[in-house]
């Protein structure tokens, strides 16, 4: 860490769904020096608070607008259908887009999933948010198509979700404004990658190690001595005799 990041806070942003503890574990034992903040943010706005300098990095779904953003993508995610526990879907342990053609299904505003033909029949209205949208599941007027973990964080106990294989998915990424990749948004990079605190591509400590010399050096610094520890006499040199007293 430089002199100049002492007492900087590492913001970082992450949107529904995304759980950014491994890696605050992680950076809080790499740089207790750093506190990192969390700013959870509506998937819809994340890329606006990355540009408006609102945080120094943070985890978005894919796809967004990538002018003047770095785009790292980390993971795909399953896609579930969302019903009440006692939906025919509940029976199954997986379905596909086709089995759902005749239910009416939610089309929230922060859908995150792109959809080139979206499936079964539109339902009466268009939630403003996912969580909403779980909601009006919950009352039996329709179901809901997500990414896994957004199922997980909306749970409830009237309601379960199944796989669908073959529907779309949604992919988490790890994004930061393009002219602000600081040091600490590239240790936040390398700790996401999995890098550890001494690989090459990561930051290296600010003092070398000590060179290490050869066995021969250190001989050839080392006078040498005579078996009774006295120095020894170079070849080719003469020993002086005692003086008369």
């Amino acid at each position: 860490m430089t002199d100049g990041e002492t007492g900087r806070t590492f913001r970082l942003a992450y949107v529904p769904g995304v759980t950014p503890a491994k890696w605050v574990n992680v950076w809080t034992e790499r740089l207790p020096g750093v506190p990192i903040t969390l700013v959870a943010v509506p998937a819809a706005e994340a890329v606006g608070l990355l540009r408006e300098g609102g945080a120094d990095a943070g985890f978005v779904r894919l796809p967004v607008d990538r002018d003047g953003l770095s785009v790292i993508p980390l993971y795909v995610e399953t896609t579930v259908v969302v019903v009440p526990k006692d939906h025919a879907v509940a029976a199954a342990d997986e379905v596909s887009v086709a089995d759902l053609v005749d239910d009416e299904v939610f089309h929230p505003l922060d859908d995150t999933i792109e959809w080139t033909v979206r499936p079964g029949l539109p339902a009466f209205t268009r939630p403003a948010t996912t969580e909403d949208a779980v909601e009006l599941v919950a009352a039996g007027t329709g179901i809901l198509l997500v990414p896994l973990s957004l199922a997980r964080l909306h749970h409830r106990r009237d309601l379960t979700y199944r796989p669908v294989p073959d529907a779309p998915q949604s992919q988490v990424a790890l994004s930061w404004p393009a002219d602000a990749t600081t040091d600490l948004v590239e240790d936040f990079i390398g700790i996401v990658r999995g890098r550890t605190a001494n690989s090459s591509r990561g930051r290296t400590p600010a003092t070398p190690a000590a060179p290490v010399q050869k066995p021969a050096q250190r001989q050839a610094q080392k006078p040498a001595q005579n078996g009774s520890g006295r120095r020894a006499v170079p070849a080719g040199r003469k020993r002086k005799g005692n003086r008369p007293r």
